[in-house]
């Protein structure tokens, strides 16, 4: 299997429509300022800008994206930008939830295999304790101490999977939100700078 079957996890791929008449020029021309940030270079060439980003700022607005290619081409109805960015981000956030989903997995697995260990370190409960009281108390008339219960949540059961469950939730909604968001946003982002007067 080839990776363009799978690459759209951390890739975000899109065009836009370039003004009546607006060339390569003056869109790469406005759209340079979105790459002359700390930590980003970038190399035109034509109809084609490359650019790399290494320790990105976060106040970067791109900054979510670590590398990319943008070229002009002729369309059916005009000169389209078309991008192509790469994002370590989002691969890492689609990755770490199938991570934590296997965790939990063996975390109960490993549960399992230590229940039996954990019942028969367990001591049989004797029944009709008869707890001392103190003689004033007994004179007094106050009832018997009652044996104090145990709380279920103080027994042994075990690690437990939820955390690794909590934290595939969080990935999984960042992936999610991120993935239609930036999409959303980068595209925003240079249909107002190629409109920018």
């Amino acid at each position: 299997m080839t990776l363009r079957f799978i690459d759209w996890i951390w890739h975000v791929k899109g065009r836009l429509a370039l003004a009546p008449g607006q060339t390569s020029d003056d869109a790469f021309t406005r759209l340079a300022p979105l790459f002359r940030q700390t930590g980003t270079s970038y190399e035109r060439l034509k109809d084609r800008l490359t650019f790399q980003k290494k320790d990105q700022a976060a106040q970067d607005r791109m900054s979510i994206f670590d590398s990319g290619t943008l070229r002009i081409e002729n369309g059916p109805y005009g000169s389209e930008l078309h991008y192509r960015l790469v994002s370590r981000a989002l691969l890492f956030c689609f990755l770490a939830a199938p991570l934590f989903l296997s965790f939990a997995g063996a975390t109960i697995v490993l549960g399992q295999l230590q229940r039996p260990s954990i019942e028969a370190e367990k001591k049989p409960e004797k029944k009709d304790v008869v707890l001392p009281q103190n003689p004033i108390d007994k004179a007094l008339g106050a009832p018997a101490p009652e044996k104090p219960k145990k709380d279920d949540k103080d027994k042994d059961e075990g690690p437990s999977p939820t955390p690794a469950y909590v934290f595939a939730g969080i990935f999984a909604v960042l992936y999610v939100v991120g993935r239609i968001l930036e999409a959303r946003l980068v595209k925003r982002l240079f249909q107002n700078s190629l409109r920018a007067t």
